[in-house]
């Protein structure tokens, strides 16, 4: 595939240049360049940061869902065969069963990869305020709660505690996010 995009950039290039005898002979030199370079560099990941496990399982998540997504039709037509067979599944199925693992291979592709980690990384602002909603929620359960069982308060210090918690950052990259301190300048490490 690389080489057909690279082949077309070099005609279109050799094309534009003088009509002369050896612009055809450079043009394919550079192409012939261009190959090896290809080979031998590949592109790099356009998010190198590295993620936890859970984020790495939730970009996962992403990327089988989209490649799911783009083979609805043939992943459609193997359980429509599938459907009221036991053990002749292989035998009867195996066409459409071949159809389909072609296309997801097709589709797993490390730029689908990349862009379901693009995906997971624009996601990330509605996560949060998710999870805080979710956090401030579960905060007015348990304030009703204590008050319908007629049950002590919580410290308000750890309430002040937890809403701040729901202020952080979320961790990527296994870095130590920093944030500046309330007093004057310093840093403090979270």
């Amino acid at each position: 595939m690389a080489s057909s995009s690279s082949s077309s950039s070099s005609s279109s290039s050799g094309s534009g240049s003088g009509s002369g005898s050896g612009s055809g002979s450079s043009s394919r030199q550079q192409k012939e360049e261009k190959e090896k370079e290809e080979e031998r560099l590949p592109i790099p990941s356009k998010n190198p940061l590295p993620l936890s496990a859970s984020q790495e399982a939730q970009v996962r998540e992403v990327f089988n869902a989209r490649v799911r997504n783009q083979c609805a039709d043939e992943i459609k037509a193997f359980a429509d065969c599938a459907r009221n067979r036991t053990f002749t599944i292989p035998f009867a199925c195996r066409a459409l069963s071949h159809a389909m693992n072609n296309c997801m291979l097709a589709q797993a592709t490390p730029e689908e990869h990349d862009r379901a980690r693009e995906d997971w990384f624009a996601a990330r602002m509605t996560r949060a305020k998710e999870r805080e909603k979710k956090e401030r929620r579960k905060i007015e359960q348990e304030r009703f709660h204590r008050e319908w069982w007629g049950l002590p308060e919580r410290d308000p210090e750890q309430v002040r505690r937890e809403l701040e918690k729901l202020q952080r950052p979320e961790r990527v990259g296994g870095k130590v996010v920093r944030r500046r301190g309330r007093e004057g300048g310093e840093e403090e490490e979270r």
